[in-house]
């Protein structure tokens, strides 16, 4: 994708504060939101929503009755099944389904016959496409899964996270055999709202509760042009039937004209939408996504220390996060190290470019210091380190980071644990 794909051609001596101007700007800035991803920039749920009936405006509370009262009318004398969304009654007086309510109303600036309608045409599409029992299919994408798109840990206030990578199209062959023909679009979609209806699982439904997921997409090397097709149904598919799911969009790897378009169609979103888009440039991901998810949550292509086995796992351990400063040397000691027993570590550092190494220091005065993992310069591109030692002799193990090469300060991580000798 180039420029031109989304502005309207240029006149001479024209600025792009008057193109902003522009009467075509409504449908290009719709079309900007969706070729980034599948996702809809007009349906994020403010960070202010209240699932709390009792916190609702007066207005709103009324919105909330009436729908209520009209979905009964509608469906009174249906089964339960029939008007119950991820596993909720709706025509249950109980703050679950007002949870669901809500979000349908906000997504409808609470005027009820198009929240009505809308809820409907939800119900309807999820019968017919069998989105209730989904996530049980095996739909044949083992090789996407954890790659394309994939629910991986939490962020810092309990969200799951959802990561979206589509670099791998970049490759003729898989692209074909994804989106080859219609068929097979349709089972990719498919496979696509079977990862999010994943990450909705695990959300509460309750008033004060985790209520959305976070979206996190890279953009690098993303074939936009490719996917344009894809991506609009997607859209479609989730603007219609997911109102309100994602707290947060974060974009990462961000290339350069993505900014200079943010900048031109900003102006035109609205604070709530704003308010939930994070642009991150390419070699500031790990400095991004440690705002809002701790290290150990985060995938290691990423700049954090989580790796797909380890989800397998128990709760991953506690990352303990520091800085790296520009002309900066960081020593890092890991003490009390038993003779015997076993350290394994992980450290990462966001962008890397630095030296790094490791060493073990024994207690005993006369012990002769091991280069565990000799000084090297680590590239931008690598991932976290992990390595363990079984040190004969009690010690200490001393992580060495030499940042003096560099005037930039970069955030970092490193986690560990200790497994005792055996007898």
């Amino acid at each position: 994708m180039i420029m031109k794909d989304f502005f309207f051609p240029l006149t001479p001596g024209s600025s792009l504060a008057k193109q902003a101007c522009h009467p075509a700007v409504p449908y290009m800035l719709k079309k900007f939101c969706y070729v980034l991803d599948g996702s809809s920039c007009f349906t994020y749920s403010f960070q202010r929503d209240t699932y709390f009936v009792s916190h609702l405006k007066n207005s709103e509370k009324k919105a909330l009755k009436e729908l209520r009262d009209r979905l009964s009318v509608f469906y009174g004398s249906s089964s339960t099944s029939e008007c119950s969304m991820w596993g909720i009654p709706l025509l249950s007086n109980d703050e679950k389904a007002d949870v669901v309510l809500l979000k349908f109303l906000r997504a409808r600036d609470f005027r009820v016959q198009d929240s009505l309608h809308m809820l409907e045409q939800c119900l309807s599409w999820r019968k017919e496409f069998g989105a209730d029992n989904i996530v049980d299919e095996d739909l044949g994408f083992k090789e996407l899964e954890g790659v394309v798109a994939s629910m991986h840990g939490y962020d810092r206030e309990g969200h799951p996270v959802c990561y979206n990578d589509y670099g791998v199209f970049r490759d003729k062959e898989m692209y074909e055999r994804i989106f080859g023909d219609e068929e097979k679009l349709k089972k990719f979609l498919r496979w696509r709202v079977q990862v999010l209806e994943k990450g909705i699982n695990l959300l509460d439904f309750k008033p004060g509760g985790v209520n959305s997921i976070i979206q996190v997409t890279d953009l690098k090397d993303m074939p936009k042009r490719e996917l344009r097709s894809a991506s609009k149904q997607i859209l479609s598919l989730f603007q219609d039937n997911y109102p309100e799911m994602v707290a947060r969009k974060i974009f990462i790897n961000v290339p350069w004209y993505f900014s200079m378009l943010y900048s031109v169609f900003s102006p035109f979103l609205t604070h709530r939408t704003k308010s939930k888009f994070v642009i991150s440039k390419e070699g500031n991901v790990a400095e991004t996504l440690y705002k809002f998810i701790r290290p150990e949550n985060i995938p290691v292509q990423y700049g954090g220390l989580s790796r797909p086995i380890d989800l397998q796992n128990a709760p991953p351990n506690p990352a303990s996060e520091f800085t790296v400063k520009g002309g900066e040397k960081v020593s890092i000691q890991i003490e009390g190290i038993e003779a015997g027993a076993t350290i394994t570590w992980d450290i990462v550092v966001g962008g890397w470019d630095l030296e790094y190494s490791a060493e073990f220091v024994p207690n005993a005065l006369g012990s002769y210091c091991i280069a565990v993992e000799k000084a090297g310069k680590i590239a931008p591109s690598e991932e976290a380190i992990r390595n363990s030692f079984t040190p004969r002799e009690a010690g200490k193990m001393v992580l060495s980071l030499d940042n003096t090469a560099s005037r930039r300060k970069k955030v970092a991580a490193y986690g560990y644990f200790v497994r005792k000798p055996t007898v």
